[in-house]
């Protein structure tokens, strides 16, 4: 079955999607333009219904299902976000959604979980990283005869997830980069399928945290291989990278980025210093990559995809106290 998504595919995902998600701004940052030297454009996801992205691919998957599909009921595994997408599609399908979620997933985004999906869903956390999660979720697949509901290598999940760059490239056609969070693939895969669908010299970038390996490493050997991740803020990047779209991206991508844990901390409290904005870990990879100088983008036309807003509030007060921004930043958008 075909999951590399094509520019067809992510203009059929818009065309179910309109009116069922927020489209989220597009906007000129001066101060992430004056701190760069490029001329750099925000798309906050982290706006989006559930705070990110993942709701476009989950609805656009979940909506697709077969009627004997939902009527066995879905299973997935997530670090947070795409299941706050899929428990909103299983609450409007009324169809049962066992989600799959490690230890390491925020409490903020396990009770969202809860919420949205209601009598719908069954929450089930399992072990300690989004591997654990994963495989527990094929075993519910195999032995319960659940519809499996990938977090990235499906096409409806990445062509959904491409209009956040559709969108982009409408609002500012003649961009020449774009930064994007890198985990199982399919969020990049969508993006470069519709930005250079449309402008084929436009460069993607995919940036990780450097405690997530898993990206660089397949490069580097030709193929997916297992990696050790530690700890990091950018917890909805944890897992590993999908076999399927790194043959697909491996001649597509631009390049990565890896950002330590002090970088993805410090652009958190930057872009709520000097936006008003809470964007979580995985989010914030684009904005350090930016900040840091690795990538040449000085005079550039420079979209960075904000993919989301959900962290922990006791997180994000630590970071900002420790960053200097705790007490004389309000919480506010501008």
């Amino acid at each position: 079955m075909r999951i590399e998504p094509t520019l067809p595919d992510v203009l059929l995902a818009a065309r179910f999607l309109r009116g069922r998600i927020y489209r989220t701004p597009l906007e000129y940052s001066y101060p992430l333009s004056g701190k760069s030297g490029a001329d750099v454009y925000v798309k906050w996801e982290n706006r989006q219904k559930c705070r990110s992205f993942k709701i476009r691919g989950a609805l656009n998957k979940m909506f697709a299902l077969s009627d004997a599909e939902r009527a066995r009921g879905v299973v997935t595994a997530s670090s947070g976000n795409h299941a706050q997408g899929v428990a909103t599609a299983a609450r409007l399908l009324k169809t049962r959604a066992v989600i799959c979620v490690p230890g390491a997933c925020p409490e903020t985004k396990r009770s969202a979980i809860a919420s949205l999906g209601g009598d719908y869903v069954d929450l089930r956390v399992i072990g300690s990283v989004y591997d654990d999660a994963e495989a527990e979720s094929f075993r519910l697949r195999d032995d319960e005869g659940l519809t499996y509901v990938s977090a990235f290598e499906d096409l409806h999940i990445a062509s959904g997830q491409g209009t956040v760059a559709l969108e982009m490239m409408e609002d500012e056609p003649d961009l020449d980069v774009i930064l994007c969070p890198i985990s199982g693939g399919g969020l990049i895969s969508g993006v470069v399928a519709a930005a250079k669908g449309i402008r084929p010299a436009v460069k993607v970038y995919g940036t990780h945290a450097a405690a997530n390996p898993s990206w660089p490493e397949a490069f580097r050997v030709g193929r997916v291989v297992p990696v050790t991740e530690g700890e990091t803020v950018a917890d909805a990047l944890c897992g590993g990278a999908s076999q399927p779209l790194f043959d697909y991206l491996k001649d597509r991508l631009d390049g990565l980025d890896a950002a330590s844990e002090e970088e993805l901390q410090s652009a958190m409290a930057f872009v709520h210093g000097h936006h008003h904005e809470v964007i979580e870990g995985g989010a914030a990879t684009v904005v350090a990559s930016l900040l840091s100088g690795r990538l040449d983008l000085k005079g550039r036309k420079v979209g960075l995809v904000v993919s989301g807003g959900n962290v922990d509030d006791g997180r994000l007060i630590d970071i900002l106290v420790r960053s200097g921004n705790g007490s004389s930043q309000g919480g506010g958008r501008s």
